[in-house]
């Protein structure tokens, strides 16, 4: 079942980002790995996200809020034990569903370079690269901008 999620949900969708951003091997390490309850309902007030259960937990969520003129998608997370059934690209959907909305024009996100997977995904799902950057410290890229364009007739 997808819905909304509510600040009852930041402790449930804190520990699952945590546990789906352990696995991920980058550098500079994920904050995601290190997502707190309160971090999450921060997020949550500032713009809303999305959850998917199964038989009652959260097994995959994603975060939204407006900024730069778009709808800025983060801390998409989908259990291990569900991946490759679709629940990523409904979570995209609803998103974007929530930009038209709101009358924004795009989506955008940022996404680790060595994550292959991830950037296949997001293309898959109508998102382009658009720039390259390094995190502070770092004089190389170490993750790109993604965004996909939103036709307001669809």
């Amino acid at each position: 079942m997808l819905r909304a999620l509510l600040p009852a949900d930041a402790a449930p969708a804190a520990a699952l980002i945590r546990e789906c951003f352990a696995g991920q091997v980058v550098d500079p390490p994920a904050s995601a790995g290190r997502e707190t309850t309160a971090g999450i309902a921060a997020a949550l007030a500032a713009g809303g996200g999305f959850g998917i259960e199964r038989a009652g937990p959260l097994v995959a969520v994603v975060l939204w809020q407006p900024a730069e003129g778009g709808l800025y998608l983060g801390r998409l997370a989908v259990a291990a034990s569900v991946r490759r059934h679709g629940l990523a690209q409904r979570l995209i959907t609803a998103v974007e569903q929530e930009a038209r909305q709101r009358g924004l024009p795009f989506l955008h996100l940022k996404v680790r370079l060595p994550l292959l997977d991830n950037r296949a995904l997001f293309r898959a799902c109508g998102f382009v690269e658009t720039t390259l950057h390094a995190h502070e410290g770092y004089c190389f890229p170490t993750y790109c901008v993604m965004e996909k364009r939103l036709n307001p007739a669809d």
